[in-house]
């Protein structure tokens, strides 16, 4: 494992930690392959990709990422591998290939368990034990070494120029005290290792019959590399005989029975902002622009290069950038550089003398080099415009005739037969037929949140009596990985949208204003079918609900679609139904027991009122007409809640006088209920005993409804 590149046969795999996206890492691991030409190079990536490793190596524009997807009825995981050319295991891939090696991704496929909760495959997640271990390592280092931040650290140690069997070295003894023998790691990363043990057994096992010199590399986070040393040879010799199988996902089980899947691995286009740890990537290189220039042309390239971006954004921007203040840059980093004993000054040494010589008011957050994750509220703005530049515009494309998702393609016939251009501005008449279907798709692509797809104007209620909509069309560099990205919600435009929208409906948490609005945008996309175990979540998410005033109100919304929805498709849906019968329900349960209404709620009060009042009377119509009944309601209960709520003096004057009104209004319609229905005298009565100061509340309810 601590191989100096001598070319005698090796007797164990080479077992090279790399922290992913490191050019230091990049170089040693091609290094490496180059000088010892192995038989087989292992990398971490998922093994469900192996039969498809031919696309990696279409031409395209890097960065590039593997994103596999599972999803389920109430489920739905995604994980992306990227791919810089700076990359580890990129360049393992590559010269891999180049130089005859069999090449494996060894890790489990990213929809497996072992990911849940990672969007990055690559974030290395330790449980919190191990964290705290290696952040308390690390930072006993950098004490030692005077330096600030984890990412300085690593500059420190590793990028500064250092290579080969020194860098080798370096790395063997940093990972290994990240990662002590007695660090289990997490129930998910102990899984992954299994795997990757396995998969190096059979790599060795074949080596020994293939001969040759330098039999297995293996390239993966450094975090895993330590376990990895010691597990592929406590493997029984068994292991060795066939690559690990990959394991069949499923989800989690309904009514004691697994449903069913979706899941899949497509190649994406990436960004550097996507890679960058200052946008949240757990374990990404920070300023991957920066990184790439170095990887390019070396360190001093790499400052030139940045230091002409900074200067060109700050100016435009309309922030302090003179001549002079980049003389004073230029010499600050320098002199840092000499100090903390570099070789040539390294990022954070320009980023440091940036700060200095460019910010000239207190900070009122930390340099956000000195921390990991995105940068804080408060961060002066000419840092957040350096760290911008270092992140980098690149976008990645991919090689023409890439494998896309079926949505891909369904996305584009739909759109050619709709004639719609996602270009420029396209006004809609919502009561025009084929207008009515393109809006319909668009509300589509605009759940599955698709970039370049706005709805810039149109009525905010699905059943307004205006007409108009539109939208603002283009195609940003992001929206063709989105689309893929969005293939992991269903095959076609309508399964897709219909999946993503039954996943916001659980999101919602049963917040009936939430999903009223989410209902509302399904009227607009004409999805009026959702799945059954859907219906029952949101059923006892309904039943949960703890106010009157977010409840009622937003069944108006609802009844309104489902009675006179039928020409968007939403009329009699049974998310309707079962919504407004739950919430009915709900509702005449919370206004039950005696509360006050806040002045702040007094609208949300009275239009729950005029909600459930209009339930019962276009329910008592359909039936006076001898038409089926649209909803399972009982009337007479809520005709006997309004009676209680008016003779209760405890309840609020507005209350009070609205659930007189609601019954007055609808005197003779509804049967009696064990109360005697209130009369005109009653009413009268109701006012009479109530003081000066609360009568006009009262009466303010009693003639709203």
């Amino acid at each position: 494992r601590h191989a100096t590149g001598c070319r005698k046969r090796m007797r164990a795999p080479l077992i090279l930690g790399v922290r992913h996206h490191s050019p230091a890492c990049a170089r040693l691991v091609a290094e490496r392959i180059r000088t010892l030409k192995p038989a087989h190079v292992l990398i971490e990536g998922p093994a469900d990709f192996n039969h498809r490793l031919d696309e990696l190596h279409l031409p395209h524009r890097l960065p590039v990422a593997i994103y596999s997807h599972l999803s389920g009825d109430a489920l739905h995981r995604g994980s992306w591998s990227p791919f810089a050319e700076h990359s580890p295991e990129w360049q393992a891939l590559k010269l891999g290939r180049e130089t005859g090696a069999q090449v494996r991704f060894i890790d489990l496929p990213a929809w497996h368990d072992a990911f849940a909760g990672m969007e990055n495959r690559y974030a290395d997640a330790a449980d919190a034990d191990s964290a705290r271990r290696a952040e308390a390592y690390e930072q006993a280092l950098s004490d030692t070494l005077a330096v600030q931040g984890r990412d300085a650290l690593w500059d420190h140690l590793f990028e500064d120029g250092c290579e080969g069997d020194e860098l080798a070295q370096r790395l063997n003894a940093y990972f290994e005290r990240l990662r002590p023998p007695d660090d289990p790691g997490s129930l998910g990363n102990q899984a992954r290792e299994q795997t990757m043990a396995h998969w190096i057994a059979w790599a060795m096992r074949q080596s020994a019959t293939e001969g040759g010199e330098a039999a297995v590399i293996v390239v993966c986070g450094g975090y895993h590399a330590p376990a990895l040393a010691r597990l592929w040879s406590q493997l029984p010799a068994e292991a060795g005989m066939a690559p690990p199988p990959i394991p069949e996902p499923s989800a989690p089980a309904t009514d004691g029975e697994p449903g069913p899947v979706r899941y899949g691995s497509y190649l994406v286009p990436y960004t550097f902002k996507r890679l960058d740890a200052f946008a949240g990537y757990a374990s990404g290189m920070p300023s991957p622009a920066w990184y790439q220039w170095a990887w390019e042309h070396g360190a001093d390239d790499a400052a030139r290069h940045a230091l002409e971006r900074v200067m060109q954004r700050l100016r435009e921007k309309k922030l302090p950038a003179s001549t002079a203040d980049l003389l004073a840059v230029v010499v600050r980093a320098r002199g840092l550089a000499q100090l903390r004993g570099h070789r040539h000054p390294l990022r954070s040494d320009w980023l440091d003398a940036l700060a200095g010589a460019l910010v000239k008011d207190a900070l009122d957050a930390p340099l956000p080099w000195t921390y990991r994750g995105t940068l804080r509220p408060g961060t002066d703005p000419v840092l957040v415009q350096v760290m911008d530049v270092l992140a980098g515009e690149v976008t990645g494309a991919l090689a023409p005739g890439t494998p896309q998702p079926p949505l891909v393609h369904s996305v584009t016939a739909e759109l050619q037969a709709l004639g719609i251009v996602l270009q420029g501005t396209l006004k809609l008449d919502l009561l025009d037929e084929t207008d009515r279907l393109r809006s319909r798709a668009l509300h589509r692509l605009a759940l599955l949140r698709l970039p370049g797809v706005v709805r810039s104007a149109g009525p905010r209620q699905a059943m307004s009596a205006e007409r108009a909509e539109v939208w603002t069309l283009s195609q940003p560099l992001e929206q063709q990985a989105a689309l893929i990205e969005a293939g992991a919600w269903g095959a076609t435009l309508i399964d897709a949208a219909r999946a993503r929208l039954e996943d916001e409906l659980r999101q919602a948490g049963g917040r009936i204003a939430a999903l009223a609005a989410v209902l509302n945008q399904a009227a607009w996309a004409g999805l009026a079918e959702v799945n059954g175990t859907v219906l029952a979540e949101l059923r006892q998410a309904i039943a949960n609900e703890p106010r009157f005033e977010a409840l009622a109100p937003a069944l108006d919304t609802l009844h309104t679609l489902l009675r006179h929805g039928r020409i968007l498709g939403m009329d009699d849906a049974p998310v309707l139904r079962t919504l407004i019968e739950a919430g009915f329900d709900r509702a005449l349960w919370l206004l039950e027991p005696p509360a006050t209404v806040t002045p702040a709620d007094m609208d949300a009060h009275l239009d729950g009122m005029l909600a459930l009042r209009r339930i019962v009377a276009e329910h008592l119509a359909d039936h006076d007409e001898g038409l089926p009944p649209r909803l399972t309601l009982e009337p007479t209960r809520a005709l006997a809640v309004w009676q209680r709520k008016a003779a209760d003096t405890r309840s609020a004057p507005l209350s009070r006088g609205a659930a007189a009104g609601a019954v007055f209004s609808l005197a003779g319609r509804l049967p009696p209920a064990d109360e005697t229905p209130l009369d005109v005298a009653d009413t009268l009565d109701l006012l009479q005993s109530m003081t000066p100061a609360v009568l006009g509340d009262a009466l303010y309810g009693l003639l709203a409804l």
